[in-house]
């Protein structure tokens, strides 16, 4: 092997230069770097159309990061173990080094792949960047993993969190000869059809973007959050989401953004904060249950006696419940690829409550439609709807999306945005068109069941027959005791 045999940068959902551990090994190493992206799919989890969007400008945002420092990005697509043993042989890699991820399948064959490259002698290491930390470092006093979120996030924060590293961008090595490298157009990432034209105006699919809109929320947002993060109508929320889940920005930065610039202790910023922890909560489940994404953590609910519709989960979908507080979220989540939690939380519970569907489908629907859809967080959210995960909400718990839609979204200003049939009603109506005037919806050219549809099922009859299942499950699961 060549004296300056190369390293092999293996990126994947770490975007970035700085702070990655896995580019500063490589610069230690004080060997050329040959910077590569494999494009692998996990076969179960294919990703869905806007995490496609957004990877094909992450990826071009990171060639244009390494092509500052003379290096190049290597684009590949296929088995990644058939890849990196493709280029270790043809270019006589001395290390491949990669930061890690935790889905069941990349563990598997991250692992696999390691055993391979030290069978033949090349130096090869993982290391981990999109965590704060390690989900097997995290035990209870049994030694066993965390099910609830609360002592989970204080046996956290009594650690000493981990700092940011500043990588030597400076002293990179680039290699006689580059391997090929397909074209990223190539790999029609982006949609054949004009769906994300909405993705463009709200989202900068950048590194840099996403340390300005950090540094935005740190001096203004983050001290209101605790308001902020309930009001779809404000821009009160971090949207750092996607960014993290591609590694544009790391845990670790938001951390020491928001170190000694707000009292982490109080208010909007330890809210915030308790937002990151469960993040790393959601990671914690998914590696030591890794049959969540498809299975309820809480076994009794494998026999939940769910009513699979396909007319109700179009509905859904499309944004047409007649709920406006959801209809809304589901309107904002295919136009942007993103909605805000609140409703997040309102468009769950219709639709695994009021409606009786599978949580898989919501699981699988907001994961082809997130720009954020990230394995751990996704299934975190929907099982905790569903109240058959970790920490769940009570299955009894059901919102009343009228009243949520009154509280947070107040002058109906959301509504108006995202269902603009309904945007001349008054406030007063605008989250129950239903129950408005004859006159008042003709002045607001609102036909119900034609231009807006009615509930799918009202309130109070979903509610009720949220709890009668859950009864039906309560009695199922009695006697097979």
């Amino acid at each position: 092997m060549s004296v300056n045999a190369p390293t092999l940068l293996w990126f994947r959902l770490d975007l970035r230069l700085d702070d990655n551990p896995a580019m500063q090994a490589a610069i230690a190493r004080g060997k050329p770097i040959i910077p590569v992206f494999i494009y692998d799919e996990d076969k179960d989890w294919p990703l869905g159309g806007a995490t496609r969007w957004w990877l094909h400008h992450a990826l071009a945002d990171l060639q244009e990061q390494l092509s500052c420092h003379g290096l190049k990005l290597v684009l590949q697509s296929g088995d990644s173990a058939e890849v990196i043993s493709d280029l270790v042989e043809k270019h006589e890699i001395g290390a491949v080094f990669w930061n890690r991820c935790y889905e069941p399948r990349t563990i598997a064959r991250d692992s696999a792949i390691k055993q391979q490259l030290k069978s033949q002698t090349i130096e090869v290491e993982s290391f981990n960047t999109s965590l704060l930390f390690e989900p097997w470092e995290i035990k209870n006093k049994t030694g066993n993993p965390f099910r609830v979120f609360t002592p989970f996030w204080k046996h956290c924060l009594a650690k000493s969190f981990p700092k940011t590293i500043n990588c030597d961008l400076g002293a990179t090595k680039v290699p006689r000869a580059w391997p090929d490298s397909e074209i990223l157009d190539d790999w029609k990432l982006l949609p054949r059809i004009s769906w994300d034209a909405e993705f463009y105006k709200f989202w900068k699919p950048t590194r840099k973007a996403g340390l300005n809109r950090l540094r935005q929320f740190v001096k203004d947002a983050v001290h209101d959050y605790g308001n902020g993060r309930d009001r779809p109508d404000w821009d009160g929320t971090s949207c750092l989401s996607p960014y993290l889940h591609f590694g544009q920005i790391g845990p670790r930065e938001i951390y020491e953004a928001l170190l000694g610039k707000v009292d982490l202790t109080k208010g909007g910023p330890r809210q915030y904060l308790s937002e990151i922890g469960w993040r790393e909560f959601s990671y914690h489940i998914l590696y030591h249950f890794p049959s969540v994404p498809t299975e309820p953590l809480r076994p009794e609910f494998e026999h939940f006696p769910w009513e699979p519709d396909d007319q109700l989960l179009k509905a859904w979908q499309k944004g047409q419940t007649g709920y406006p507080l959801v209809d809304a979220g589901m309107r904002q989540l295919y136009a942007i690829g993103w909605m805000h939690n609140r409703v997040r939380m309102n468009a769950g519970s219709i639709l695994v409550k009021h409606l009786l569907q599978p949580w898989q489908d919501g699981a699988r629907w907001f994961w082809d439609t997130l720009v954020d859809a990230d394995l751990a967080s996704n299934t975190q959210g929907w099982q905790w709807t569903a109240g058959c995960g970790a920490d769940g909400a009570p299955y009894f718990r059901v919102f009343n999306p009228v009243l949520q839609g009154q509280r947070f979204d107040t002058e109906g200003d959301y509504v108006r945005r995202w269902v603009p049939e309904l945007a001349k009603l008054p406030s007063q109506y605008i989250h129950q068109p239903w129950e408005a005037p004859d006159s008042v919806l003709a002045a607001a050219d609102v036909k119900l069941c034609k231009t807006y549809p009615l509930p799918v099922v009202e309130h109070q009859q979903g509610r009720r027959r949220a709890l009668d299942a859950y009864e039906k499950l309560k009695f199922f699961h009695k006697d097979k005791k």
